[in-house]
C-alpha cells in the first residue's frame, strides 16, 4: 500500500481555494451579517461551490466510464481522483471550520471525519472503487445548491422577510427532493453496492475489511440524513399546523 501523501499537489491547492473561497464569503459577501451568521454562511458558499462543481464532475467522469459503476477491478483514473481530491481539501477546510466555531457539533464532525476516512482511504490507500464513491457523491452533491440556498434563507428569515418568504417556499421542494434522493435513490445504490461487494467483486482490490468499513460509514450516513430530513418534515408540519391554528383563531 502507498504511504499516504498528504502534501499532494492537487490537495493543497484545493484547500487554498477553498479557504480562499469561505473568507471571501466572510469578508466580503455577508460583511454586513451577524458574526456567528456570517461563520456559518461562509460555509454554505464553500458547501455550494464544492456540491455544484463535484456533481457536474462526477457526471461527466462517470459518462466517459466504459465499465459497470460497481466495476471495482478498474483502477481509478486520474480524474476520478482529483475529483475525491477536490472533495477530501473541502471536507478538510469545512471541518476545520467546525472544530473551531461548533466543537460541540459531534454530528457534522463525525460526518466529516467518516467522509474524509471513506475518500482518502479509497484515493491514496486502495486506489480502486473511484467510480462508485463519486457516483454515491452525485447522490450527495445534487442537493447542495438548493440546500445552500435554502440554508442562507434560514439563517436571514427573522431579520428580513424576503428571506423568510424564501425559506417557506423552498422548505417543501428542498424537503421532497431531499427525501426522494437520501431515502430512496440513495439506500437502493449503497443496496446494490452491498450486494457487489459480498459477491466478491471487490475481491483482490479493495480488502473485505476496508469495503466492510465503507458500506458501515455510507449506511450510517445515509440513516443520519433520514432522520435529519424526518425531523424537517416534522417540523415543518407543525408550523403549518400552527400557523392555521392561528388563523382560525
Amino acid at each position: 500500500m502507498e504511504t499516504l501523501k498528504i502534501l499532494e499537489p492537487n490537495l493543497i491547492g484545493f484547500s487554498l481555494l477553498f479557504t480562499i473561497i469561505y473568507f471571501f464569503g466572510y469578508f466580503i459577501i455577508f460583511k454586513d451579517w451577524k458574526e456567528k451568521l456570517k461563520l456559518d454562511a461562509s460555509s454554505c458558499i464553500m458547501s455550494f461551490v464544492h456540491g455544484t462543481l463535484a456533481t457536474i464532475l462526477s457526471i461527466y467522469s462517470i459518462s466517459q466510464t466504459s465499465f459497470q459503476i460497481l466495476d471495482f477491478s478498474i483502477r481509478n483514473s486520474t480524474f476520478q481522483e482529483m475529483i475525491l481530491e477536490y472533495s477530501i481539501a473541502y471536507f478538510l477546510v469545512d471541518l476545520l471550520h467546525y472544530l473551531i466555531f461548533h466543537p460541540s457539533d459531534i454530528l457534522f464532525i463525525a460526518h466529516h471525519l467518516a467522509t474524509l476516512y471513506v475518500f482518502l482511504t479509497c484515493r491514496f490507500i486502495v486506489h480502486h472503487g473511484g467510480v462508485t464513491l463519486i457516483s454515491l457523491l452525485v447522490l450527495a452533491e445534487i442537493t447542495s445548491p438548493l440546500q445552500n440556498i435554502w440554508s442562507l434563507a434560514r439563517y436571514r428569515r427573522i431579520d428580513t422577510p424576503m428571506a423568510a418568504e424564501l425559506y417557506d417556499k423552498l422548505s417543501p421542494l428542498f424537503y421532497m427532493l431531499y427525501s426522494f434522493v437520501r431515502g430512496i435513490l440513495g439506500p437502493l445504490f449503497v443496496y446494490k453496492m452491498g450486494l457487489a461487494f459480498a459477491s466478491g467483486k471487490g475481491d483482490g482490490v479493495i480488502c473485505r475489511t476496508m469495503w466492510m468499513s465503507w458500506m458501515f460509514v455510507i449506511v450510517s450516513a445515509i440513516l443520519v440524513s433520514i432522520l435529519w430530513v424526518m425531523n424537517l418534515w416534522v417540523d415543518l408540519l407543525r408550523e403549518r399546523q400552527r400557523k392555521l391554528l392561528k388563523k382560525c383563531n
